[in-house]
């Protein structure tokens, strides 16, 4: 049988399939069930920007706190559910042996960073820092928006030791520019891509919809472009996140260059047990090509390794428009 071994953020990971952030891994049973199905690590649901300042004690105001990290209340004034999410931290790592990788997800600097210090007192073996954010301010300049993203970085860095990746969308004027500073910021890795939920219209009852459409092998393709881009040009692990349903995405991600493949909309639609079905499948193609380790082709069709390191640049969008593919 194939090695299907690796690392991810500095992690020993069984395999690299990792349950992204989902309901699935706020449950302890589920996450026993993963782990004994192979997969390699859990992301939990996120902890919110959002959640933290309602949770705040009620005689005190975001504003009262000025934004600053000194001001940051204790955790005995957050509530039962900011308590509980550490308490499932901590239930996890008493019961499974994979890496738990928590999850806080904000779109602004400012105290509620510090929190991510209580979540690695809790025993977190990393922390997925989701960067959600859709600007609407026609006045505020792209620099800005870069800038407070890597002020999160830097505020969530100066609190923890453990290894931290970052999860952002591809909107990034330079993104493989926006990679490399995320490095000095602090960051470990990079999880490619976060999805926007975007609404949609009731055109009979003249209303916005809103709901996330589940993901589907053709989402592969923007974090596939990028994460072969940047493999052995920046100093961060990379993972796929998004459309990773069959063997052959997770194939393909890897071949790319990334580190970690998320799984999310494949475990809820077939359950758990898929990911032994990706396990087999991945070692039989390693088998049928001769591989024993997955460093053994990691990165190998990135565009450095590659014999055609266009395809990831205009020149194959030139040759796909003038062949009449687009």
């Amino acid at each position: 049988m194939s090695n299907l071994e690796t690392r991810y953020l500095g992690l020993a990971l069984r395999s690299p399939l990792v349950a992204s952030s989902s309901p699935l891994t706020g449950s302890l049973t589920k996450v026993q069930e993963m782990e004994a199905a192979g997969i390699g690590a859990v992301v939990l649901p996120s902890l919110f920007e959002e959640q933290l300042l309602k949770e705040e004690v009620a005689s005190h105001s975001y504003q009262d706190y000025g934004g600053t990290l000194e001001a940051f209340p204790k955790l005995e004034e957050f509530r039962f559910s900011a308590r509980a999410y550490l308490d499932h931290i901590r239930a996890l790592k008493a019961s499974v042996g994979i890496p738990v990788i928590a999850s806080l997800n904000g779109a602004s600097p400012g105290w509620w960073t510090r929190y991510a210090k209580v979540i690695e007192e809790a025993g977190a073996d990393a922390l997925e820092l989701n960067i959600y954010a859709v600007p609407t301010d026609p006045d505020k300049p792209g620099s800005e928006i870069e800038m407070e993203t890597l002020d999160i970085v830097r505020l969530v860095r100066a609190q923890i030791g453990i290894p931290l990746a970052v999860k952002l969308s591809p909107f990034y004027t330079n993104f493989a520019h926006m990679a490399k500073r995320l490095h000095a910021a602090g960051a470990n890795g990079a999880v490619l891509f976060n999805r926007f939920y975007q609404p949609d219209i009731d055109a009979e009852r003249l209303t916005l919809q809103s709901g996330l459409l589940p993901g589907s092998s053709r989402d592969t393709r923007i974090p596939l472009t990028w994460i072969g881009i940047l493999y052995g040009r920046v100093a961060l692990d990379l993972a796929a996140t998004g459309g990773v349903m069959e063997t052959e995405d997770v194939l393909k991600v890897i071949l790319a260059g990334a580190h970690a493949a998320m799984l999310c909309s494949s475990l809820l639609e077939r359950g758990i047990a898929h990911v032994r079905v990706l396990r087999e499948g991945m070692g039989q193609w390693m088998e049928r090509h001769g591989y024993d380790a997955i460093d053994q082709w990691r990165g190998l069709l990135s565009q450095k390794n590659c014999s055609d390191p266009e395809n990831f640049e205009r020149a194959q969008y030139v040759a796909a428009v003038s062949s009449g593919g687009i």
